[in-house]
């Protein structure tokens, strides 16, 4: 019986160790993210379900700065200036505008990429790998509400520069989500203009607004 209370204590311990390590090391994420002004990213987008034998992979890149950000995937352009989000779709020549809305679907939206996880989730470290002379340390999330299409998180943050070099999201549903980080910059001079929608622009496109 002692070795058993023995085997529970050590197991807890190793467990709040885990935590506590995870929430320092983001922790240290969270507060180098901040300290930027803007950032830069271009990165590499996968979404997989093997029961329903979906696979797609796309590049795409996004420019943030606070609330505000500018994001190109699969044709479409997401332009957020803080208030109201623009997608704009060349293809279809249509421009549909709404309030972006951070609770739809568990969305971890650009605005909130790098600092998703600081409410809402329970942490651990997890495994740690040597990726192309990079060592890149797992911290796996979980979502504290149990009605979240989430079932886990892995975050690759860089050991080094304490960067997140990459996002693998699992749903309950099977299908994994992947972001890989290609290019990181910070600091860059951006045009004022950057996150403005300027109509004039899509005179000839249908204009759809939600709300």
């Amino acid at each position: 019986m002692k070795k058993f209370i023995t085997l529970v204590l050590l197991t807890l311990s190793v467990s709040v160790f885990a935590q506590n390590k995870g929430r320092d090391l983001l922790n240290e994420v969270s507060g180098k993210v901040k300290s930027y002004k803007n950032i830069s990213i271009e990165f590499k987008y996968t979404l997989e379900n093997i029961s329903e034998n979906i696979k797609q992979e796309t590049k795409g890149d996004v420019v943030m700065e606070g609330d505000k950000y500018k994001l190109n995937i699969l044709g479409i352009t997401r332009l957020f200036d803080g208030k109201k989000l623009y997608s704009i779709s060349t293809e279809d020549e249509e421009v549909t505008v709404s309030s972006e809305n951070d609770d739809e679907n568990d969305a971890i939206t650009p605005s909130k990429m790098l600092s998703f996880y600081e409410d809402g989730y329970m942490y651990k470290l997890d495994i740690e790998q040597n990726i192309n002379g990079r060592k890149i340390q797992y911290v796996k999330l979980t979502p504290i509400d149990s009605n979240s299409e989430i079932k886990n998180i892995l975050l690759g943050i860089d050991a080094q520069t304490k960067h997140i070099y990459n996002l693998i999201q699992v749903g309950k549903n099977g299908t994994k989500t992947t972001l890989t980080v290609n290019s990181f910059k910070t600091n860059t001079p951006l045009s004022k203009t950057l996150f403005t929608f300027d109509a004039n622009k899509y005179k000839d496109y249908y204009i759809n607004k939600l709300d």
